[in-house]
């Protein structure tokens, strides 16, 4: 075999049946399918910003003790006493941090289904075989179900986004205490929406060794900067720190964290304005006949329509970007996921959707 069919056998399979990440186009629509905090820095706060940035010096390599910097930004976070964290390029490096730190031949991830894609794609490129376990017909944690799996394929880590990603909804703490108590390796609750949701487990983690809080500040309103941390007993997270690469997190990035850990009451604004709205959306959502809307703690809302291709294409007719999730799994048939925008970008939506149900 030669030429690009024999460069391509040797990719490993699994790579080849995979399909790249796509990050739809975006330009001239209402950009609501990404759950990005939809308001910029206030202009002063940005001009102040720059002019930090502008003194970063871009010829060096980020420093290699970053012991202050993750101090900081623990103390600014919540992190206990006697917790470590690490840093990584967004929440997607951490999560393949440590499934690679505990890829053993065989090993299993497991998570309740349908949930963040990168648990799966980062068990299948890491080498892992994923388990997933169907949530209930209400989104809920099928804790029987979950027992039953961790029992029989005894995972290395469990993941348990916390609220869950797309379905926008916490977990009852119950049924989390019990995958606690059952898990036999590692458990990784991901609060990637915490700045909503406002709930967290990270002062568990004195009583949990095992236990891992991830989170990222994408959400917040930082996507662009790709910072995300994960905290958890010092002694794992030292092991994780092994297969991290060096000079993952890049200077800008972390000049600008640290410069907006001093302003982080701008974000928290804008966060308990995108929860407003979303309550405000919510209601009027729930107006729609043929629409369901889902309760959400996140920064998006999970709706249910009759055909939601149809839907999508209607809705990008008008300008309005969302996200169909209708064919990824059996529980989601006929669900779009919005994100919460600003208060004129809701409003624009609530229309288009009642404009193309009827068309």
């Amino acid at each position: 075999m030669s030429g690009a069919a024999g460069a391509l056998a040797w990719v490993r399979d699994e790579v080849r049946a995979l399909q790249a990440y796509a990050v739809a186009p975006a330009d001239g629509l209402v950009k609501l399918d990404a759950m990005e905090n939809p308001y910029a820095l206030p202009p002063e706060l940005a001009r102040r910003l720059g002019e930090h940035l502008g003194r970063i010096p871009l010829n060096r390599y980020p420093p290699g003790d970053l012991s202050g910097f993750r101090r900081r930004l623990g103390a600014r976070t919540g992190l206990p006493d006697g917790s470590q964290l690490l840093l990584g390029n967004g929440s997607d490096e951490l999560i393949h941090l440590v499934i690679l730190a505990c890829a053993r031949p065989g090993a299993v991830m497991l998570a309740p289904w349908p949930s963040f894609s990168m648990y799966r794609l980062s068990s299948i490129l890491d080498g892992c075989r994923f388990v997933d376990v169907p949530l209930a017909a209400d989104f809920s944690l099928d804790l029987p179900a979950t027992l039953a799996a961790i029992a029989a394929h005894k995972p290395a880590v469990v993941f348990l986004a916390y609220p869950n990603n797309p379905t926008g909804n916490l977990f009852d703490r119950a049924a989390i205490e019990a995958v606690l108590a059952a898990a036999p390796g590692l458990v990784v609750i991901d609060e990637a929406y915490l700045p909503f949701a406002r709930q967290t487990w990270i002062d568990q983690l004195p009583s949990r060794p095992q236990l891992l809080v991830l989170r990222t500040l994408s959400k917040l309103g930082l996507a662009g900067l790709r910072l995300g941390y994960l905290c958890g007993a010092p002694e794992l997270i030292a092991q994780i720190d092994k297969v991290r690469p060096p000079y993952n997190v890049n200077v800008l990035s972390l000049a600008a964290v640290d410069f907006l850990l001093d302003h982080v009451g701008v974000l928290d604004n804008q966060a308990a304005t995108v929860c407003a709205d979303r309550s405000r959306v919510l209601g009027e959502l729930r107006t729609l006949a043929g629409v369901v809307a889902f309760e959400s703690a996140a920064n998006f809302i999970l709706i249910r329509v009759a055909d939601s291709a149809r839907t999508f294409a209607n809705l990008l007719r008008r300008g309005i970007l969302v996200k169909d999730v209708g064919a990824t799994h059996p529980l989601l048939r006929g669900c779009l996921r919005v994100t919460v925008g600003t208060a004129e970008e809701n409003t624009l939506f609530v229309l288009a959707l009642r404009e193309a149900l009827a068309s």
